[in-house]
């Protein structure tokens, strides 16, 4: 691929924009990031809280530890430690440093400021509107598509930001316009991501690589180290041995054991979510290790994993009641692939088997259990690859598998987009029953 090409600087992009740091379930991050940035413009601390989300907002939120908060869970904990702690500038990394005395101040604040929650439905997927006020003074910001996308900001009746008519109805789960300000995605396809994976300029990615090696693998570390949610990294190394496949799978769950559980290691994401950008890289980072690769290799089998997972995604939707970890294992397996050599005819076999074995799991959720959801997605992506190797795959008209690599995502972003809509809200419904 032509370096000067507009679709090389569009591949360049996209890995800059959806590679970013993260401490935190993203979803109560962005609602601390609302609230930070709602403080900031009423410049003082409030003296109620109004906190409207869509449903998908509500579902990852839920069951979540918020970071910094002295375990503390949900869409009100959230707020408060954006409101009393967070530092606007950080974006996703709003929380990241936050004093004992801020942590017993957000507890204060809890107690003694209202904090109402109530759900929207504005047509989007992911929304989030912060309302702060004291006294006469008033301050209203918006959160809309994707996790650091404000598009609305008002002070004391005054609007000071409006970009809501550029918002696509039915928000990133929609086949309209790329998400606003953002590359667009709709570029990708999985023959130009290798061309692009074997002719880039490393100098151009390295760099979001190196922090998504550094800070994922840290994590997953700490994951297998300390005591953290179920523990599911751990197990599988316990019971099911210590070998290069299963450390790729343990140590991907290790991550999400410690993120799930509040961990205040930052991680690098994907597509919105940290799981996924753990999952995406970790197994890649430990096949290179085992296969003792060149770095460079390991570069760029990452910009293979990474690319694909964004292109399995951007035709679901940011948030959806399909797992985002299976996109991100289904990728980690063609990463993994392409350390070893693989060529278009691999990788495309390899990402249809893994999508054909794991495209039936629910999101209902962050929380513990998406630690075993990605080890059964990496599991299934190795999976698709050793198929391929032992000559083996499913055929079109296998499920939702169909001929050609490209027509299976559609139908997979067919399925999770569209398909999935009224489970979606069932999932909701029965979540919020039981709480």
């Amino acid at each position: 691929m032509e370096k000067t090409s507009k679709l090389y600087q569009a591949y360049v992009q996209i890995l800059k924009e959806e590679l970013i740091p993260a401490m935190g379930c993203t979803e109560p991050i962005a609602i601390a990031y609302a609230a930070a940035k709602a403080r900031e413009v009423l410049g003082c601390l409030p003296q109620t809280v109004e906190i409207g989300v869509s449903n998908n907002i509500i579902k990852n939120v839920k069951s979540v530890i918020v970071p910094n908060t002295d375990g503390m869970k949900g869409i009100e904990a959230a707020a408060a430690a954006g409101v009393v702690a967070g530092q606007a500038p950080k974006a996703l990394e709003v929380i990241s440093q936050v004093s004992d005395q801020q942590k017993a101040d957000m507890r204060r604040f809890l107690a003694q400021v209202p904090v109402s929650v109530h759900p929207v439905d504005n047509g989007m997927i992911f929304d989030i509107i912060i309302r702060l006020t004291s006294g006469s003074e008033s301050a209203v910001v918006r959160i809309s598509q994707y996790h650091t996308n404000i598009v609305y900001i008002e002070k004391n009746g005054q609007v000071l930001l409006d970009n809501t008519a550029a918002q696509t109805k039915g928000g990133c789960g929609s086949d309209g316009p790329a998400e606003a300000g953002l590359t667009d995605k709709n570029l990708l396809t999985i023959a130009d991501i290798l061309d692009f994976a074997n002719t880039c300029d490393l100098a151009d990615i390295r760099p979001v690589l190196d922090t998504q090696i550094q800070y994922n693998t840290q994590i997953s570390e700490e994951g297998l180290l300390g005591d953290y949610g179920a523990n599911i990294g751990s197990t599988m190394l316990k019971f099911y041995g210590d070998d290069v496949r299963n450390r790729a799978i343990a140590k991907a769950a290790a991550g999400s054991d410690a993120r799930m559980s509040g961990c205040e290691l930052p991680v690098v994401i994907n597509s919105g979510s940290g799981n996924q950008g753990i999952t995406v890289s970790v197994p890649v980072i430990e096949y290179a290790k085992a296969l003792a690769v060149p770095k460079e290799r390991l570069y760029r089998a990452l910009a293979v994993s990474n690319l694909i997972a964004i292109h399995e995604k951007s035709g679901i939707g940011r948030l959806s009641a399909y797992c985002g970890a299976v996109s991100a294992g289904c990728a980690a397996g063609c990463g993994i692939a392409y350390l070893q050599g693989a060529d278009y005819e691999a990788i495309a076999h390899t990402l249809v088997n893994s999508l054909a074995i794991v495209s039936g799991i629910i999101c209902d959720g962050a929380k513990p259990s998406c630690a075993a959801k990605i080890a059964s997605s990496v599991e299934a992506g190795i999976m698709g690859y050793h198929m391929y190797l032992n000559g083996q795959q499913f055929l079109a008209g296998d499920g939702i598998v169909t001929k050609g690599v490209e027509n299976t995502i559609r139908n997979v972003s067919q399925l999770g987009r569209e398909g999935m809509r009224e489970t979606d809200k069932e999932i909701v419904k029965i979540m919020m029953q039981g709480q």
